[in-house]
């Protein structure tokens, strides 16, 4: 008989790595060909995966990008075995050209998610990193890592609709809260857990997450001491979204396979009998995602973003706010020149709602923030043409935010009357959507590591 959606078999993996890399891939082999044979088609893999580094050096050394060759062979296990599998937290390595005679090499802790037929079908990076100082042992995450810049949107599966998080994601509810609103049944968190705060908050998290968001909750984890530095907590665990423990992985084992059932007829009734969502009371407070701007087979689905009557192309927004948007521009005065208007179309400022006035004017000096650490600048021109006297051609409020520098016009001024003709000259060409959206990405990160 097929296998129901309703009742679903998945493969939650505990392993110990270390900084051999075919080691860890070995350890992968096995679970996969252990689950395989367990009739789990979906198999879970922890932070860390491919490898856990002994220094900082080491770390951007076996360090690859998603096309580097330990992917590849992942996507060949999946296809081999005819399974899905999550890796949660693989050090992904991209190189930057800068300038003519530099790069520089950013590593991401990225949890992908590789489908049956070996494609690559997701990509995650982790959003807040492990920076912490305790009487036990202090670690700091972002001397190798870079933070990621965006929520993910649940992905589609055969077992169900997955948010993607990483380890020291869990500590913050507020992106499951927005997964679960954004229609994820499943919520995973792949880690690789110290000991202390495990044997404290591990299991207390992990329920937590899965009770206030009525989802399950897949943890696979790192187990053991990798090296003289660092020892994981393992307890890989699966919970059911009434909190209750399926199954928690061998604490005693480096190397453990636990499988659990997904029932979704329990999922539904736990959301029907206890509606809380439906209880949320959004006129108080709310949490409003920033917009998953990767490509979406159903476009019937994207959201339309509008500046007076131009469609904004959604992968030049780099930050939303409740009342507002910012976006890249298509003919820029100097570089970084990015716009902020409103989502309600009102033409002028004083026709604004005191929220939106609020709300504007906080994104404007939070992008402006990011503008001159982005752009090495210590001053800005911040213009708001408000009204057709005053230069303003686009009749929906907006805002230009320019980072300045010594010498970029002969005369300070001569920036408005540069402002002015900026957009009205035929022969002046808009630059390339790829340049804008590359623009929009180094935007995200920079808000992201500002904490904005």
């Amino acid at each position: 008989m097929a296998q129901s959606r309703r009742t679903t078999k998945i493969a939650v993996a505990q392993m110990k790595s270390t900084n051999v890399k075919e080691h860890n891939l070995d350890q992968v082999r096995t679970i996969t060909e252990r689950s395989k044979a367990n009739d789990a088609q979906f198999i879970f893999f922890p932070e860390c995966c491919d490898f856990v580094g002994t220094h900082r050096e080491e770390t951007m050394r076996l360090s690859e990008p998603l096309t580097g060759p330990l992917v590849q062979q992942y996507k060949q296990l999946a296809r081999e075995h005819n399974v899905w599998l999550s890796l949660g937290g693989i050090h992904e390595s991209i190189t930057d050209a800068t300038g003519p005679e530099k790069e520089v090499q950013r590593i991401f802790n990225t949890h992908i998610v590789i489908d049956n037929a070996g494609e690559l079908v997701a990509t995650y990076r982790k959003l807040h990193m492990f920076n912490v100082v305790t009487p036990e042992f202090k670690f700091r995450e972002s001397d190798t890592v870079q933070s990621g810049a965006t929520v993910v949107a649940p992905i589609e599966s055969p077992i169900g609709r997955i948010g993607l998080q990483i380890c020291y994601d869990v500590r913050f509810p507020e992106v499951s809260t927005i997964l679960r609103k954004q229609g994820a049944e499943i919520l995973t968190y792949p880690s690789a857990f110290a000991v202390s705060t495990g044997r404290a908050h591990w299991e207390v998290l992990l329920r937590a997450r899965a009770i206030e968001n009525q989802c399950f909750v897949v943890a696979a984890a790192q187990i053991g001491f990798h090296n003289k530095k660092r020892e994981s907590y393992g307890h890989a665990m699966v919970v059911n979204p009434w909190g209750t423990i399926l199954a928690e992985a061998d604490p005693t084992l480096d190397l453990d396979v636990v499988y659990a059932e997904l029932d979704y007829d329990k999922l539904d009734n736990t959301r029907a009998n206890m509606p809380c969502f439906d209880h949320r009371r959004n006129d108080v407070y709310n949490l409003t995602p920033l917009k998953e701007l990767r490509h979406t087979n159903d476009s019937s689905k994207k959201e339309e973003y509008r500046f007076g009557s131009f469609v904004i192309e959604p992968e030049t927004i780099f930050y939303e706010s409740e009342h507002c948007f910012a976006f890249t521009n298509i003919r820029c005065v100097v570089p970084g020149h990015v716009l902020v208007t409103t989502k309600r179309s009102a033409a002028r400022l004083p026709d604004l709602t005191p929220p939106e006035i609020s709300d504007f004017f906080q994104v404007v000096c939070k992008v402006q923030r990011a503008a001159e650490r982005l752009y090495d600048a210590t001053s800005s021109t911040i213009t708001v043409q408000d009204g057709p006297d005053a230069g303003q051609t686009v009749f929906h409020v907006h805002c230009h935010v320019m980072p300045r520098h010594v010498g970029d016009f002969p005369e300070n001024d001569q920036i408005y009357g540069e402002l002015n003709r900026h957009d009205k000259e035929p022969d002046r060409p808009r630059r390339p959507l790829a340049e804008m959206m590359t623009e929009a990405t180094r935007y995200r990160m920079e808000l992201s590591r500002l904490g904005l």
